[in-house]
């Protein structure tokens, strides 16, 4: 077999676990084939994707060659000098206005407000993506039915997001070869994968960018205000008093990195029994009300805790797009009191 034979067979071998191949998924950086030895170079995203093709690889063709060697490319480092969030460096140009969504714990509907939040958006007509930074929760692609779906790169050597629901859409959990693959990273690798998604994906030219945050306020927060101009914050909380004391300081954090706030969402506000109308109070009320007051800003809204919503996301089925009238109104409702809040470029 010489190199180019190699190359051939390389670029039709499967991914494993994926119906795609080497080839397509533009894994294979270099081939060679010399004195029946063969050198191949790879492209991958991750260490734990570079050992699956590597496995994959020597089982089909350690018996052609009596000798494989099989290593992953070097890719230049990413610029990490990075801004201050007073003065933040601008890594998405392309993105006219970028809204940053948060929770001061998990658990709270996060991923669920801001996929919905930036569907309304782009029924509104605008150019939405969506970037799922929660890296070690990675939500977004099943909420929006694009969790089978795999990365892939245009002739421009860059990233094609996925496209659902007028949304484009990128995730860590789009890389990983199963749903399931835990990303065991420190977070400078976490920070250096988010920094890829903002630099390295065809995102095109867009009104609002939603990044879907993780919880907390640690390095990931801090990284993106530092490198992102962000237009507007969204805090979630529930009415739980434990949420609460955990989202005072989600919104103390944007406070002191000069991110202006939007306002907050009260998710899971109450619950409506379906057979009686009764209204019950299971995580407490006048939470979010509370929080609104205290740091004077705006309540943008609050969503009942409701089993068609809950479905609906778990089948990757957004309320706003697929729900009754009334679930779509709840989301709709905070993005015009989001849009009045805050000075977006439009």
């Amino acid at each position: 077999m010489n190199t180019k034979e190699l190359q051939l067979a390389l670029n039709n071998l499967s991914y494993p676990g994926l119906s795609r191949t080497l080839g397509e998924l533009k894994l294979i950086s270099d081939v060679k084939v010399s004195n029946e030895s063969a050198t191949i170079e790879l492209l991958t995203v991750s260490d734990d994707s570079y050992l699956s093709v590597k496995t994959a690889i020597e089982t089909a063709f350690s018996q052609s060659f009596t000798s494989l060697h099989i290593t992953k490319k070097v890719l230049a480092q990413k610029d990490t000098n990075y801004g201050n969030s007073a003065t933040p460096n601008n890594r998405a140009p392309y993105a006219k206005n970028v809204i940053a969504i948060t929770s001061g714990k998990g658990g709270v509907g996060k991923s669920t407000v801001s996929v919905n939040l930036a569907i309304a958006l782009a029924q509104k007509g605008y150019k939405v993506g969506i970037l799922d930074a929660d890296v070690y929760g990675p939500n977004v692609p099943r909420l929006t039915n694009t969790d089978l779906e795999k990365i892939s790169w245009n002739d421009d050597n860059k990233i094609v997001p996925c496209e659902n629901y007028g949304l484009k859409i990128m995730s860590v959990a789009l890389t990983t070869p199963t749903s399931d693959t835990p990303l065991v990273w420190r977070s400078s690798v976490a920070v250096s994968a988010l920094i890829q998604f903002l630099e390295d994906v065809a995102w095109g030219e867009l009104d609002f960018m939603v990044i879907d945050m993780p919880p907390g306020t640690g390095d990931i927060q801090l990284t993106m205000a530092q490198e992102l101009p962000i237009t507007a914050g969204v805090i979630v909380t529930t009415p739980q008093l434990v949420a609460s004391d955990d989202v005072s300081r989600s919104i103390r954090m944007f406070q002191d990195i000069h991110v202006p706030m939007a306002g907050l969402v009260e998710n899971m506000s109450y619950f409506v029994a379906p057979d009686t109308g009764t209204r019950y109070d299971i995580f407490g009320n006048g939470g979010g009300a509370r929080l609104a007051e205290r740091y004077n800003i705006p309540l943008l809204g609050q969503i009942p805790l409701n089993m068609d919503i809950r479905e609906g996301s778990d089948n990757g089925e957004p309320p706003v797009v697929l729900g009754n009238d009334t679930l779509k109104s709840y989301y709709r409702e905070i993005v015009e009191n989001m849009l009045k809040a805050v000075k977006f470029r439009l």
